[in-house]
């Protein structure tokens, strides 16, 4: 399949309205699910499932890259104590971004990321790891009710909505 852009997807909650914005430019858009963060095959998983549907019912294409928590272990070793929004989470941002950008090449294409849709990630961060990596279009997903409109996604779709960005530091204690 040709796309215009590689949408990195690190939920279906997050993801949904990041879609619909781009769909409504008219970009042809792959998901690319890489969640190497996240802290056991089970939550990949649980992820995943919930991107499959995001993308059966928008009709997209959906590459998944392989669950490797040893390889970002490896880029955030010395930073498990940080705080969240921290050095930490700039790292795991790199380690995804990293990944996509590589991914993004072989259609020779730019990504973006849904990580901006949060209202718990700094866009700004993001960008910048993003013009260090290159070829990293910029959007803002939180502007234009972004946040809002992919809550709302997730709720009509059933999606699986997480308490945690996904990492084990991240985990609330309950």
């Amino acid at each position: 399949m040709s796309c215009d852009i590689i949408l990195h997807t690190c939920c279906a909650p997050c993801a949904g309205g990041c879609v619909e914005r781009l769909l409504g430019e008219g970009k042809r858009i792959i998901l690319y699910y890489s969640n190497d963060n996240l802290c056991d095959r089970m939550e990949y998983d649980l992820r995943l499932k919930s991107v499959e549907l995001l993308a059966q019912h928008y009709s997209i294409e959906l590459e998944t890259d392989p669950y490797d928590n040893a390889s970002w272990m490896c880029d955030i070793c010395g930073l498990e104590d940080e705080p969240e929004r921290g050095r930490r989470c700039s790292k795991c941002f790199l380690h995804s971004l990293s990944k996509t950008a590589k991914f993004a090449e072989k259609y020779h294409v730019p990504y973006t990321t849904s990580l901006t849709v949060s209202p718990y990630k700094s866009s700004e961060t993001i960008f910048s790891i993003g013009r260090e990596l290159g070829n990293f279009a910029e959007y803002n997903f939180k502007k234009q009710n972004g946040y809002l409109n992919s809550t709302r996604i997730a709720r009509e779709l059933g999606f699986y909505r997480q308490s945690f960005c996904g990492c084990s530091m991240s985990k609330r204690k309950d």
